[in-house]
């Protein structure tokens, strides 16, 4: 039988809680309704229909390539 992790005095027990989801950071900015609308409207072009994090990842990809 496994004995139970003792909680330290004020604290969590080890390894307690949700563990982490993804690798990379997430990260947050604000765009207007417009964008968003025009991202959507993209996307919904596309063959496989993104979802909108994956269309904004493909547009930025699309504009870092064309500045070279």
């Amino acid at each position: 039988m496994k004995k139970a992790i003792r909680k330290t005095r004020g604290g969590k027990r080890p390894g307690a809680g949700r563990k982490p989801t993804g690798v990379d950071p997430t990260r947050t900015f604000r765009l207007s309704d417009e964008f968003i609308a025009t991202v959507d409207a993209w996307a919904d072009q596309q063959a496989d229909e993104p979802s909108r994090s994956e269309a904004i990842r493909r547009l930025v990809e699309l504009g870092l390539k064309a500045k070279k």
